[in-house]
């Protein structure tokens, strides 16, 4: 084949978005053209659902709720006039609250500004925030963002010790739409003792996101919070970037929130083009669909090449593997649908697992991301002629080719500069390409009851401690073995989980319990402590 016939191939099978800044490369996905025009009446179905879906159809059936996320960055999609203005002022306050903290009208009392950031979430309420600010953040914020995104005791402190000094000057953000997360509930709760400690009142330093009503809503009205913003039930979680969640904390940091929306509208308005081979978004479901044959068969590894887009693959295994892990179909119909997302950043990965992703199991597409513009200001020649930003693209360009004369298939994007702008935009994008897949699949991709259910289930293992706790304190010195405390409790299946939970609590002199030594470690004897 002659440079011309290469080239003019290559040219096929790109999506080229100048306007965007943006490029889609497909050519290595080996995803014959006859196949993407075969697929033609399914993806006009899915254009139909995607259209519906921004006009305000409650897609969500199983919670009986809209899917409202494009009206973030297009309030006049919005289905009613109440609903685009409400997403219009929410954006003002953000923008005019952040205003005011960076010019000193909103002040801690003891400080002249605030300085500091941390925000508390988890899941959607964390993620989408900390890739942003870990994209676009640097030594310009104008507040230094930390962030409590777990319960666990240990990484609380650590976040908390390294604000120690700061609390007088921290801003703490609380995302929560309910109110009642646990893993929120408990960071805010572990904050505010923090603020005690020193002797600060937390409230005159916190801010909410939260549903209207909720817990969180309630608490903040009482407690003398500096704001409160909403989150509407028709944005979920891993889809509210776009929406205070994400505009915020990115306002307070001083990232421009009006480029982010602007880059996320305008892939929005590139995704509704109805023609598969014209249309990022639907060229990336398709090509999931192909190379997984409809059911996730192989994973997606994300290789970015930039160190500011690390957590990309982080927001993504929750966007991706949250909306299209599901059991059942629409129809009702047992499908396990799935697609694994993994990665973490070009060219550190080619020293860790691309050495299987070149020789080993065949189980997987990448998406390598390309940025073109690599610093401001000159690089040095680390070889003659050679600079860091050389060795990086020839690296991706290098294990690209390297794959792919082995048979693993990839798909590039390419984007020429790392700003608000194109952030948004690669949000929008995985958010459309997601939707479409759900549609090709005929799954509820704005739903999650495997997560629900995680809840309930952890929820009856706190339950199950605190009778097990009050049997060892009715007990009182002379304690008892696991398999009595279980039977005892009602919990004789459960009798594993009991150990779990005693071992814990002994190990941890704090909570009151200890074990005394048996013939084995599973033999001891667990009692209250003598006071």
């Amino acid at each position: 084949m002659s440079a011309r016939e290469l080239w003019d191939r290559y040219r096929d099978h790109l999506i080229d978005l100048p306007e965007l800044g943006f490029r889609l490369d497909w050519s290595r996905m080996d995803l014959p053209g006859s196949v993407v025009d075969g697929m033609s009446a399914a993806f006009g179905r899915a254009f139909d659902a995607m259209g519906a879906i921004e006009a305000g159809e409650r897609a969500n059936v199983d919670e009986d709720r809209a899917v409202g996320h494009y009206w973030l960055r297009a309030p006049g999609l919005a289905p009613d006039t109440e609903t685009a203005e409400s997403i219009r002022r929410v954006q003002a306050d953000v923008k005019r609250f952040a205003a005011e903290v960076h010019d000193g009208s909103v002040r801690p009392p003891g400080a002249e500004r605030f300085e500091r950031l941390l925000v508390v979430g988890i899941g959607g309420s964390a993620l989408g925030p900390q890739f942003v600010a870990d994209a676009l953040g640097g030594r310009a914020d104008r507040l230094r963002p930390a962030f409590l995104d777990n319960t666990d005791p240990d990484g609380i402190d650590r976040v908390l010790d390294e604000l120690r000094e700061d609390f007088d000057r921290t801003l703490v953000v609380v995302i929560s739409k309910s109110g009642g997360t646990p893993e929120t509930r408990n960071g805010m709760l572990e904050t505010r003792a923090a603020y005690t400690a020193r002797e600060l009142e937390f409230g005159p330093h916190a801010v909410a996101i939260t549903g209207p009503g909720s817990k969180l809503d309630r608490y903040a009205e009482e407690h003398g919070f500096l704001a409160r913003f909403p989150m509407w039930d028709w944005v979920g979680g891993r889809t509210s970037e776009t929406s205070a969640v994400g505009l915020l904390p990115a306002a307070l940091q001083g990232i421009d929130t009006d480029d982010l929306l602007a880059g996320a509208a305008a892939m929005d308005e590139a995704t509704r083009v109805r023609e598969v081979r014209a249309n990022p978004a639907a060229l990336l479901a398709a090509c999931w669909y192909h190379e997984g044959r409809g059911r996730g068969a192989r994973d997606m590894v994300l290789l970015p090449y930039r160190d500011r887009l690390q957590l990309f693959s982080r927001y993504l295994q929750q966007l991706v593997m949250e909306s299209l892990g599901k059991e059942v179909d629409l129809a009702g119909n047992v499908v396990h649908q799935g697609i694994a997302v993994y990665g973490n950043k070009g060219s550190t990965d080619q020293h860790a697992y691309v050495q299987q992703l070149r020789d080993g199991l065949h189980n997987f597409f990448v998406t390598f991301i390309e940025v073109l513009h690599e610093r401001d200001g000159d690089s040095l020649e680390v070889e003659d002629g050679i600079t860091s930003g050389d060795y990086l693209a020839g690296f991706l360009l290098g294990t690209r080719e390297a794959l792919y004369e082995n048979g693993r298939h990839s798909l590039t994007i390419t984007v020429e500069r790392l700003t608000p702008f194109a952030v948004g935009a690669l949000i929008a994008l995985y958010e459309r390409a997601v939707g479409f897949y759900a549609d090709l699949v005929g799954i509820n991709a704005y739903h999650q009851p495997g997560v629900e259910a995680g809840k309930r289930a952890a929820a009856a293992v706190l339950d199950l401690q605190r009778k097990v706790f009050a049997e060892l304190t009715a007990r009182g010195a002379g304690g008892a073995r696991v398999e009595e405390l279980a039977t005892a409790v009602g919990a004789e299946d459960q009798v594993e989980t009991v150990f779990h939970i005693l071992e814990r609590l002994a190990r941890n002199p704090a909570r009151g319990i200890e074990a005394r030594p048996g013939a084995t470690p599973f033999d001891a004897v667990y009692a209250v402590k003598a006071p």
